[in-house]
């Protein structure tokens, strides 16, 4: 009788921690189990790089976009709930600032989030660059092994091959984020 018992007590202990769905948005979206990255960036050799799956969707605002190839790219996976993506605006802000005229892209996706209060964020913070509203996190799995869907912030950076040249997991910094998207926009076709 003691082991049925014993199963049971860890068989509900177990389920305490799975998470759950009863809100639509923010951090009760599904798992909320989420992974605090240090934000150091993990580079790739060219040789070793992954190809990026096409990114495309609909923005904050409702339109149409897809993500230009041939470009160096940053993508940054985000909520207006999340502190550290918080912390990380002004950082991704000024080098999209800073490199935009070397042709660099930035995008955001924005998920497990409401659209009107990531809408906010965007107001609040001055993003320039286009977010894509990914409320079920779609986006975050086409990139299956790259980015986790319960690890946000994490912000991508992609070579003008479209391939996956440097991920961030957590908040980025300035130093780490510009030295690696000026490197990569350096790196010859």
């Amino acid at each position: 009788m003691r082991v049925p018992a014993l199963a049971t007590v860890i068989v509900l202990a177990l389920a305490g921690c799975a998470g759950t769905q009863a809100n639509k948005t923010g951090p009760g979206a599904g798992d909320t189990r989420f992974v605090a990255g240090s934000g150091a960036a993990e580079e790739f050799k060219a040789a070793d790089r992954k190809k990026a799956p096409q990114v495309k969707g609909e923005t904050l605002d409702g339109k149409p976009y897809t993500l230009p190839s041939g470009k160096v790219a940053v993508i940054n996976f985000w909520a207006s709930w999340c502190a550290p993506c918080i912390a990380e605006a002004p950082v991704l802000k000024q080098v999209h600032e800073e490199t935009k005229d070397q042709g660099v892209e930035f995008l955001g996706v924005d998920f497990k989030d409401g659209r009107e209060n990531a809408k906010a964020f965007e107001r609040n913070h001055k993003v320039a660059y286009p977010s894509l509203y990914d409320q079920p996190g779609e986006i975050a799995l086409s990139f299956h092994g790259a980015v986790s869907p319960n690890a946000i912030p994490t912000t991508l950076v992609l070579d003008r091959q479209g391939r996956i040249a440097a991920r961030f997991i957590g908040e980025v910094r300035y130093t780490a984020l510009s030295q690696v998207v000026r490197k990569v926009a350096a790196e010859k076709p």
